[in-house]
């Protein structure tokens, strides 16, 4: 493919606080013990892209970012890291980086992506369609643990987490409308245009945006530079290219009013809106916005936003919270773990050789326990991943958790649900549930912490 790929790979990130630092931005956040941008890195590569410009907020994540990739990639890619001001958004990092962009289309991808869908798939798309936009969607991951998630919830259900409202012409291949976020809680109006355009559109709850979109660079570039104030793709440029993608002959503003949308809908809500809609009178279909004969969208279409919709089997998450930090995590050492690019043990796990277990100890499934780490006697670890050279003491129980590099955890330490960042020491007998903890801090012996953030002041 003759595209053009911008990874966008954030910086620090308020939303992911304490477990980003100074010495691991958010790239470089171990997922089953390897940064997360290796996961987009890798899926780029099988699909030999790898001309990459890999945007990174602030210098000194850049250069963390960079040394990364440079010696985890010497020979296999050809990477451009450029650094951008911190807080520049995502159209303000694409904004920054445009006089690199010559291709005729450009790959934008997050870093915090963790997918199997294959970047062809969309471009192909794109391509087929000869879109502005192309945007993969995939189903919203499921959020919480289905067992045991902590003590005081062993009951907890998964739920999706917050929607997306999606439009779909329908043959499902074109984006007539797209609100997140803040918007979901408001009144949402639909361009009648479009409405008539199609004849009826179909409102998806259960879809979320992957962050993956095929762009056609001239057009991206023109709202960039007319659109100073759009700082993020996903809530500026994409909503503006689709709500301008039909000459509207009736009138400039004309829209239907979707009121209540919010509290009307479901995760896996689907309405069909035909063209009877109540405030859509029939001749309102015969003011040159016909469409053609698949029902897609019309020859008076200025451009066209299309969408790829990844199939259910397919895995599509990104790293954006604390929770996806855990989820993500505990699906790629579990139902994903294909994606680990780790040999998993007939006990369906991976223990390093270099790993020691005391007497009585046990590592059960889901569960990673990475090279140098040593665990004392009568220890329990569940679907939990542990990090590169900890010591772990005796009659310690670890349960859902993510404990990454070189951490201290004393004897009779109860952990469960909780994040646990390099380089912290847990002294003896505390208790932690659905707890972070910040790299470097000392959690005091026989304190107990449940639903906090600690980290240095």
């Amino acid at each position: 493919m003759d595209f053009q790929v911008v990874v966008l790979a954030g910086g620090a990130s308020k939303n992911l606080a304490p477990l980003v630092s100074e010495e691991v931005p958010k790239a470089l956040l171990p997922v089953a013990n390897r940064p997360v941008l290796s996961y987009i890195l890798e899926l780029l590569e099988s699909s030999n892209l790898k001309d990459l410009i890999i945007v990174v907020e602030g210098s000194d994540a850049a250069n963390r970012v960079g040394g990364w990739v440079s010696g985890a990639y010497a020979d296999r890619l050809h990477v451009e890291v450029a650094e951008v001001p911190e807080d520049s958004g995502t159209a303000g990092a694409l904004r920054a980086v445009a006089h690199h962009l010559t291709a005729s289309d450009i790959l934008v991808v997050s870093g915090d992506l963790v997918t199997d869908v294959p970047p062809g798939v969309v471009a192909a798309t794109h391509r087929r369609h000869g879109a502005v936009v192309t945007a993969l969607l995939c189903d919203t991951p499921i959020s919480g643990f289905s067992e045991g998630g902590s003590l005081g919830a062993k009951d907890k259900a998964k739920k999706p987490a917050r929607y997306n409202i999606v439009g779909l012409d329908p043959t499902r291949q074109f984006l007539l409308l797209i609100a997140s976020g803040a918007e979901v809680e408001k009144d949402t109006r639909v361009q009648k245009s479009i409405l008539c355009s199609v004849g009826q559109m179909e409102i998806r709850a259960d879809l979320m945006d992957a962050h993956m979109y095929a762009l056609k660079r001239i057009v991206l570039q023109e709202v960039l530079d007319q659109k100073g104030t759009f700082r993020s793709i996903r809530q500026d440029v994409l909503p503006y290219l689709v709500k301008t993608q039909l000459r509207s002959d009736v009138a400039a503003n004309e829209s239907s009013k979707v009121e209540g949308l919010s509290s009307t809908f479901t995760s896996k809500t689907n309405l069909t809106w035909l063209s009877q809609h109540r405030e859509i009178a029939p001749s309102a279909f015969h003011n040159g916005h016909e469409s053609d004969a698949n029902g897609s969208l019309s020859t008076t279409c200025t451009h066209k936003c299309c969408a790829y919709i990844a199939s259910r089997s397919k895995y599509c998450a990104r790293l954006n919270s604390i929770q996806a930090f855990i989820d993500i995590n505990r699906d790629v050492v579990g139902e994903a773990n294909h994606l680990s690019g780790y040999s998993f043990s007939a006990q369906n796990n991976v223990v390093h050789p270099s790993a020691e277990l005391g007497s009585k100890t046990t590592v059960g499934p889901q569960c990673m326990l990475a090279e140098g780490s040593r665990l004392g006697d009568k220890c329990s670890v569940k679907r939990s991943v542990i990090g590169r050279h900890c010591r772990i003491g005796s009659n310690v129980k670890i349960v859902n958790s993510v404990v990454m590099n070189h951490v201290t955890i004393e004897d009779g330490c109860l952990v469960q649900g909780s994040i646990i960042c390099s380089n912290v020491q847990l002294q003896e007998r505390c208790v932690l549930k659905d707890c972070q903890v910040g790299a470097g801090y000392v959690v005091t012996s026989g304190s107990e912490h449940k639903s906090e953030s600690l980290a240095k002041k």
